[in-house]
Order: C-alpha cells, then structure tokens, then sequence
C-alpha cells in the first residue's frame, strides 16, 4: 500500500513559513501585493480567483482582484496589465486563465512583465528554465518540487517520466527535474507504447487530463506517481491516475483532490513573495 503524500498538510507547512516571513517583510515597509486579473464570469475560474485571495490573505500578502467584462477589448486589457507593470506597489500578477476565446491568450501574457510574471508564463521566463536560470518555477511544477523535497523521496539519479507537454506543467516540470539532477522521459497522450516509458519510472508525473490514463499495469512496483490531472467525472474530481488500483502497487502517490493542488496555490504565495523580495532588493540596490 502506498504512502499518500499530502498535499495539504505539505501546503500548511509553506504557508506557515510564509506568514513568519511576510510579517518580516512587514516590519521592513515592504508590503508584498498580488493582483489577479479575471476575465469574465466564469464560475471555476471565480472559485479558483476566491481561493487565490484567501490563500494570499491568510499569509499577510496584499490581494486585489480585478474582474474585467468577458466582452473586453485585446487593446484594453493590454493597457491594464501595463498600468500594473507600471505600478511599483503591485510585486506580482497573474492572469486568471482561460481566456474568453476572441482574446489571444500568448499575446496577453507577453504583456506581464518578466518580474512580476508570477504564474512563470512569459517567454523570457520560458527561456530562462531552459537555460537554466529560472526566476522562479511555474506554481504547479514548483508545488511538485516542494512535495518531493518535504516528504525526503530522491530526485538526483532517478528516472523521471513526465505524461504530458503542456508549456505551463509538463514541459517546466521536466526541465525542473533535470536541473536536479533525474534522467528525464517526457512523454504525452500520443506517445505510442506509453506503459513501456512509464513502467521505467521511479518517479511518474501524470499530467495529461485524462481521467485514468494510468492504471496499475503502467507503474513499477515502489514508483512514486504524482496525479496533476484535475478532471470532473460523474460530478467528482478525479485525477489522471486510477488513485486506488495505483495505490496497491506503488510507493508513494498523491491524491485527487488534496494532492498536487493545494501545493499549487501555496506557491503562488511563495513566488508572489519571492518576486516582492527582488523587487525590493533591486530598488535599495539603486539607493
């Protein structure tokens, strides 16, 4: 039976560490302030927004949350997001994704600044995780990061294979676990034979959207399998792993819900605060 790693208790811990060095930052005069840019009514994407608020104010980070009509001009919401990259008290912004569909969704994020592109999307940031230099990780690979490192499972020497390629999970989380040192196979929905790279695994990062793409048959017996997929079937929330047919044969694995998600948002704090950090240490830099 496989150790459940937790995403929640491991997402308390991060945010019991941030509220300590945000009351820090506090005493100092530095605020650190998260602007989320919501497009429109749709409900997920509100939920996830109210999330992201709480989160932002149970750790003493300054949230603003700025809802713009769904009907809204490309041009317009361009303007917005530069007046926030203008503003010297906002240290982080993200776009609530997806978009409504006449708005081009890469064109818009080129339109956060680089230092203040908290979710890790703009180009520049892209192309410092592939040369190595990363600013920060895009929340969602950095949450697996975290989850790794807290619950002591092995990354260096390991064989890590990702299934899926997406440029906001799978890509970054593969290029993160070769920066620590894992022999990285990156796979996806069209890999064909699929079980033959998965069952190498060490360490399985589903992340598809495919609800059970990965049953008992496609894991070594040991292997640690964290379940990014988020997919509602029947009215529940499933991952992309057969969570209980998996957990009778590996060694550790993370659950859906309460898994990789919480951990998603915990480091939306981290890297808001992180950016603040920069922010301010460039400013005291040109005193």
């Amino acid at each position: 039976m496989a150790r459940i790693l937790d995403g929640k208790a491991i997402a308390k811990q991060v945010k019991d560490e941030l509220r300590q060095r945000v009351s820090q930052l506090r005493e100092t005069g530095l605020v650190p302030k998260l602007v989320v840019v919501l497009v429109g009514d749709d409900a997920a994407s509100a939920s996830y927004v109210r999330s992201k608020s709480r989160a932002a104010q149970d750790v003493g980070i300054d949230a603003e949350v700025i809802q713009m009509p769904a009907n809204i001009a490309e041009d317009e919401l361009i303007r917005a997001l530069e007046r926030l990259n203008e503003d010297n008290t906002v240290h982080a912004v993200l776009v609530q994704l997806p978009l409504p569909a006449h708005l081009d969704t890469d064109r818009i994020l080129m339109h956060v600044h680089p230092a203040k592109d908290v979710d890790g999307f703009h180009p520049v940031n892209i192309g410092r995780y592939a040369t190595g230099t990363p600013l920060l990780w895009p929340c969602t690979t950095a949450g697996i990061l975290e989850i790794l490192e807290r619950s002591e499972i092995p990354i260096a020497g390991r064989t890590a294979v990702i299934v899926g390629r997406s440029r906001i999970v799978g890509w970054p989380t593969a290029q993160l676990l070769l920066a620590h040192n894992a022999t990285v196979i990156q796979c996806h929905r069209q890999t064909v034979n699929l079980r033959e790279y998965t069952r190498q695994a060490d360490i399985l990062v589903a992340a598809a959207g495919q609800p059970s793409l990965i049953g008992p048959d496609d894991v070594k017996v040991g292997a640690t399998v964290i379940d990014v997929g988020i997919n509602r079937v029947g009215g529940h929330l499933v991952g992309d792993v057969d969570f209980a047919a998996v957990e009778e044969k590996a060694g550790a694995i993370t659950p859906v819900p309460g898994g990789v998600g919480p951990l998603t948002v915990a480091m939306l704090m981290k890297n808001t605060v992180h950016l603040a950090e920069i922010h301010q240490r460039e400013k005291e830099g040109f005193r």
